[in-house]
């Protein structure tokens, strides 16, 4: 049977790269005033950081039932079947949605709840297309990816609590105390949620911070440190690439045995932290020959 691989652009999957990789890319909303945009369909990355700067207002939403499922549709009248890979149910109502929209489709479009986001879900999306090219059936691929789900870890610094004020994650007064003490908090998402992890006081402390947590994640958790050929490293950033880069230099001094890919962070992501942020996330191989 032939298998069709689905996600959002919470991947970081641009819909080029999603149609050169042969997968259907659902483009998530922005209601920015009383207008809704379609990321890299008509809002590019930076009239969405140009968005964040003049202080519009930008909420997320989940893309609508009929846009999920037209892209379906298009999908199964070429394949058998498809998996679909949406963002965390921790961070998004969407998984949840498609979970509830498949149940019409009699067992032809298998929804992952795998708890990822950004470069850790492009990963998971990566291993569906690799296991389905090896011929494992889309409900195979839902009980894989499900099963990796936590094998992979990510840290977020960020340059401002602005966004998370404005959006109401945090309180205006712990906001103008961070802001005061010039803190970098760096947040995690491991599994369902984006929770508070550290806070640093330069952004030299925060890197340290970030790479000392996947030294650790590594060593306790996936194998050790001489795993380098069944781990990925990853760099994830909201419009601060230069930093990317340099970071980047820095982990391959640090971890000489690692693939470290960089991708921008979701803008979904993006849209609660601004910009300025950096993440470092890493990754369990899939041992194909073994799931």
């Amino acid at each position: 049977m032939r298998t069709a691989i689905v996600t959002d652009s919470n991947s970081g999957i641009s819909q080029s790269q999603g149609a050169a990789l042969g997968i259907g890319v659902l483009p998530m909303p922005f209601i920015v005033g009383e207008k809704t945009y379609f990321e890299d369909i008509n809002l590019t990355v930076p009239q969405f950081y140009q968005f964040l700067k003049d202080g519009a207002d930008i909420h997320t939403s989940q893309p609508s039932p009929e846009s999920v499922t037209q892209l379906w549709d298009k999908m199964l009248k070429e394949y058998d079947q498809v998996v679909h890979i949406p963002m965390s149910s921790g961070l998004s109502g969407s998984c949840q949605s498609a979970i509830v929209l498949a149940q019409d489709y009699e067992g032809r479009v298998e929804v992952v709840n795998n708890q990822r986001i950004s470069v850790t879900q492009r990963q998971s999306v990566l291993d569906a297309l690799e296991l389905a090219r090896r011929g494992k059936s889309a409900a195979q691929i839902k009980d894989i990816l499900e099963a990796d789900k936590f094998n992979s870890s990510i840290y977020i610094m960020l340059d401002t609590l602005y966004y998370l004020k404005k959006g109401g994650r945090i309180t205006p007064a712990a906001a103008a105390l961070g802001t005061l003490l010039r803190l970098k908090p760096v947040l995690q998402i491991q599994g369902e949620k984006l929770d508070a992890f550290a806070k640093a006081r330069t952004t030299g402390q925060g890197k340290t911070i970030m790479i000392n947590a996947i030294r650790s994640d590594i060593v306790n958790r996936f194998g050790g440190l001489d795993a380098g050929d069944s781990m990925w490293i990853e760099i994830a950033h909201t419009q601060n690439e230069e930093a990317a880069l340099a970071l980047k230099e820095e982990l391959h001094s640090q971890f000489p045995l690692y693939d470290i890919h960089i991708d921008p962070l979701s803008l979904s992501v993006s849209c609660h932290i601004g910009p300025g942020s950096l993440a470092i996330a890493c990754c369990k191989k899939m041992d194909y020959d073994r799931v």
